[in-house]
C-alpha cells in the first residue's frame, strides 16, 4: 500500500510573453465534458494537433513563485501526467541567464531516481522572441515540506526512509561534482509511495577545487545555511549540503526547525547555543569579522543532548548520525557516501530497496538485488560551457542552440509545444501583479499509518 496521500507542492512564479504554434482555423471543437490541453504535437512546422481530455484531469497550477510557475499537465503523445515548469525572465541579465542555461544543462544530464531530470524541452519559436524556456519532468504529488507540517503521524520508518533517498541522490549529485546549494524540505519532491527526489537545481554550480576562487554567499535558506556561510567563508564544499541535510533530519524527527532565526546573525547564535562555540580551528573559512563577533561572545558549551529531546525517534542510533552531520568544521563533516553506510539507515536501505526502487527486480526466489545499490554519476557533469558565455546574446545563442540539439536526439519522441487553443494558455501567460509572488492553497498531506507501510521484501 502506499506510505503517503500527499497534496500539491509550490514553486515560483512568473510570466512574459510565450511562443506557440498557431492555426486560427483548425480550433478543436470541445464538448462539456472535456477540455483542450495546455501541451500540443506540432505538425508541418506551424500547424498542431490538437488533442482534448476528460474534464476530470484539467490541466491545472500546483505552484507560483518568483522565477517561474509549474502546472499538472497531460502529455498528448501518451496521455501520462507531468509537470510543466516555466522558467522565466531568462535574459534579464547574464548572470540569470547562466543560471538558467546551468539548470537546464544539468536537468538533462541527470539520470538518477532520487534526482528529478528532464523528460522533454518545449520546441521554442524563434531565437528572437526566447524569453523563457519550458521543461517538462516528472509530476510529484507533494514535497517534504508539506509532509512535516501536516498533523498525520510520522514514523521513524518514513524518517529513515526519507533520509536514505536524500543522501543516496546528494551522494549522486556529489559524484558529479555539484553543489545543490539550496537543500531544504520545499526541495524535495515525494510521491504517494514516498519515493523522494532532489528538485530546483537553479542555485546548484560546480564543485570548486580552486581556493582562490571566490563563490556567492547568496545560496540555501536561511534556516538550513551552513555555519561556514554564515561566517562569510567565500569559498566552501559539499558539506554544506550536508549541513542542511541534517537540519532536515531533525526537523523530520520533531516536526519543527532545528535552528530558526529572523537574521543571519541570530542564526549563528541559534546553532551555537547547540553546538557550543567553535574554536579558531573549526572555523578555517570564517571572514575576520566573524571571527571578532565569536570572540566578543561568551563561550558556550556543547549541549549534544537536546538532540535526544527532539522526539521519542531520537535514539542513539539517530543522534549519533546527527551529530555528524552538524559539525560546525566543515572539514570534520561526514559526507553523503560515509553517511549512507551509517547503521540508523540499514532499515531505510531495505525498504527501498525491497520494494520501493527501480535498479532492484523481483525474482522467483525473491528480491533481485542490484550490485550498486548507491550509484555514483557515471559521467560528471562538464561545465567547461561557461566559459564563452560572457554576455546576454552569447548565453541565449547557446542556450537556443542547446534546446535544438537535444530535440534532434530525442528521436523516439514527437515534439511538443504550447497549444494556442488550450484554455489555460493566458493564465500562463499572465503576469503577477504588482511584481509579487503568491502561493496555491495546499491541500493537507496525509501521512498512512505504520501498518500500510510498503512491506519488507524477501532478501
Amino acid at each position: 500500500m502506499a506510505m503517503a496521500v500527499v497534496g500539491q507542492r509550490v514553486e515560483r512564479a512568473s510570466s512574459r510573453h510565450v511562443m506557440a504554434f498557431h492555426n486560427p482555423s483548425s480550433s478543436p471543437s470541445v464538448t462539456n465534458n472535456q477540455h483542450v490541453g495546455l501541451l500540443a504535437i506540432p505538425v508541418s512546422g506551424s500547424i498542431i494537433s490538437p488533442v482534448t481530455y476528460a474534464s476530470e484531469t484539467p490541466d491545472r497550477p500546483i505552484g507560483y513563485g518568483a522565477f517561474g510557475v509549474v502546472w499538472a499537465v497531460t502529455d498528448p503523445r501518451d496521455g501520462k501526467r507531468v509537470a510543466l515548469k516555466k522558467m522565466s525572465n531568462v535574459f534579464q541579465n547574464v548572470v540569470s541567464a547562466i543560471r538558467v542555461y546551468r539548470e537546464l544543462r544539468m536537468l538533462c544530464h541527470f539520470r538518477h531516481e532520487n534526482v528529478l531530470s528532464a523528460q522533454d524541452i518545449l520546441q521554442p519559436g524563434p531565437m528572437d522572441f526566447l524569453h523563457e524556456i519550458f521543461v517538462v519532468t516528472e509530476l510529484m504529488q507533494s514535497d517534504l515540506h508539506k509532509i512535516i507540517v501536516s498533523p498525520q503521524p510520522l514514523t521513524s520508518d518514513h524518517v529513515k526512509v526519507f533520509l536514505y533517498q536524500i543522501l543516496r541522490g546528494l551522494k549522486y549529485l556529489h559524484s558529479a561534482r555539484v553543489l545543490h546549494r539550496d537543500i531544504k524540505p520545499g526541495n524535495l519532491l515525494v510521491n504517494s509511495n514516498c519515493c523522494l527526489k532532489i528538485c530546483d537545481f537553479g542555485l546548484a554550480r560546480i564543485m570548486e577545487p580552486d581556493e582562490s576562487i571566490a563563490m556567492t554567499q547568496e545560496v540555501v535558506t536561511q534556516y538550513y545555511r551552513a555555519p561556514e556561510i554564515l561566517m562569510g567563508a567565500v569559498h566552501y564544499s559539499s558539506a554544506v549540503d550536508i549541513w542542511s541535510v541534517g537540519c532536515i533530519f531533525a526537523e523530520l524527527l520533531s516536526r519543527r526547525i532545528l535552528f530558526q532565526a529572523s537574521a543571519p546573525v541570530q542564526q549563528l547564535d541559534r546553532i551555537t547555543e547547540v553546538l557550543g562555540t567553535p574554536s579558531f580551528e573549526d572555523m578555517p573559512t570564517a571572514c575576520q569579522g566573524a571571527r571578532d563577533y565569536i570572540r566578543s561572545r561568551p563561550h558556550k558549551p556543547a549541549a549534544l543532548n537536546q538532540f535526544y529531546t527532539l522526539s521519542e525517534q531520537a535514539t542513539h542510533e539517530a543522534v549519533h548520525l546527527l551529530c555528524r552531520m552538524l559539525v560546525l568544521n566543515p572539514n570534520k563533516r561526514i559526507t553523503a557516501a560515509d553517511a549512507l553506510t551509517h547503521p540508523y539507515l540499514d532499515e531505510g536501505r531495505l525498504r527501498f530497496h525491497s520494494c520501493m526502487c527501480t535498479c532492484c527486480t523481483p525474482g522467483t526466489g525473491g528480491r533481485n538485488f542490484c550490485g550498486d545499490l548507491e550509484p555514483n554519476c557515471t559521467l560528471p557533469f562538464d561545465y567547461s560551457f561557461e566559459k564563452s558565455l560572457t554576455n546576454v546574446s552569447r548565453v541565449k545563442e547557446k542556450l537556443y542552440k542547446f534546446i535544438i540539439d537535444h530535440q534532434h536526439r530525442s528521436t523516439n519522441k514527437l515534439p511538443l509545444c504550447l497549444n494556442p487553443h488550450g484554455a489555460a494558455l493566458a493564465k500562463i501567460q499572465s503576469v503577477v501583479k504588482g511584481g509579487k509572488s503568491w502561493q496555491m492553497h495546499s491541500q493537507a498531506s496525509n501521512i498512512s499509518q505504520r501498518s500500510s507501510l510498503p512491506p519488507y521484501a524477501a532478501v
